[in-house]
């Protein structure tokens, strides 16, 4: 039978592993993201510079002492920029997965969970927002409400709700017939109280996992719509935008579309290696090991 899942079984599976090549890729992956939302939540103790600071004898200026990823055309500080960035695309990034993971785990667990017509009407509806590409869908939001933070966060949320309505449908089907359910309900246990106490909590780690490297994804997905010029529209642009200030520069100015593009790369590879470990550690085999 499969252990329910324990919030301090998770800890330890995940901390105490033997120390291997994987686990210094995890800790290397775990202190990067660390530092990024450092960034994001205290830049002015990290820049040297302020974001809007421009210095017309230093224009375009290529990574040295005084500036270590270079200048813009503008002749601002490109690693004050990506410091004062990040603070814009991992909101974006965050935010869009907290709406629409809980949109689509709610859709999806009442789906599961309750059945019959309610499970029709959901999965018919989620299957027609399946037919539009995730990206195409939040261009055509973001396109129709304007840009701001909000609405870019409305528009990529709105493309990751039916994945995560079906894993978390998919899980409920599944561990609602599982037998310590079963037994549950027939001692007599409230619907209620077997949802929270035995499926809810059993159904999740899929879901967290999924959470996890898709604030990669969103990231990803704000900063191209930045770069189009549906994104965050700001005095302090975010990543997606300093790339697009930097393009028609690529060929004499590599430096400034490179380090933004590097903290971009960083931070979706790294959330992706700790998901990965946090599938590891979520894995029912393991677990009743």
């Amino acid at each position: 039978m499969v252990k329910p899942l324990r919030a301090s079984l998770l800890w330890r599976r995940f901390r105490f592993q033997p120390m291997d090549l994987s686990q210094l890729f995890v800790s290397g992956a775990g202190l990067i993201v660390v530092f990024l939302i450092f960034c994001a939540v205290a830049p002015e103790w990290i820049a040297p510079y302020s974001p809007t600071d421009m210095d017309a004898a230093n224009l375009l200026k290529p990574p040295g002492a005084d500036h270590l990823f270079g200048t813009d055309y503008f002749g601002r500080d490109v690693f004050t920029l990506v410091i004062y960035g990040s603070r814009d695309s991992l909101l974006i990034g965050l935010a869009s997965v907290l709406v629409g993971g809980l949109a689509g785990a709610g859709l999806g667990t009442l789906s599961g969970y309750v059945g019959g017509w309610v499970d029709v009407v959901i999965m018919r509806l989620i299957e027609v927002l399946m037919t539009i590409p995730g990206i195409l869908l939040a261009l055509a939001i973001a396109a129709a409400m304007g840009p701001s933070t909000m609405n870019v966060v409305l528009a990529i949320a709105a493309g990751t709700i039916p994945r995560y309505a079906r894993v978390m449908r998919s899980q409920i089907l599944t561990v609602k017939n599982r037998p310590y359910v079963l037994a549950s309900r027939s001692i007599g246990s409230s619907p209620a109280r077997i949802f929270f106490k035995h499926v809810l909590p059993n159904s999740t780690a899929p879901f967290l996992v999924m959470a996890t490297i898709g604030i990669g994804t969103s990231i990803l997905t704000g900063s191209g719509l930045s770069f189009l010029g549906l994104g965050v529209i700001k005095e302090i642009p975010d990543w997606g935008t300093v790339l697009s200030q930097g393009e028609g520069y690529l060929t004499v100015a590599w430096w400034v579309c490179t380090f933004p593009g590097l903290a971009i790369a960083l931070f979706v590879l790294s959330v992706n290696i700790i998901g990965d470990r946090i599938r590891d550690a979520l894995d029912p085999k393991k677990r009743n090991g």
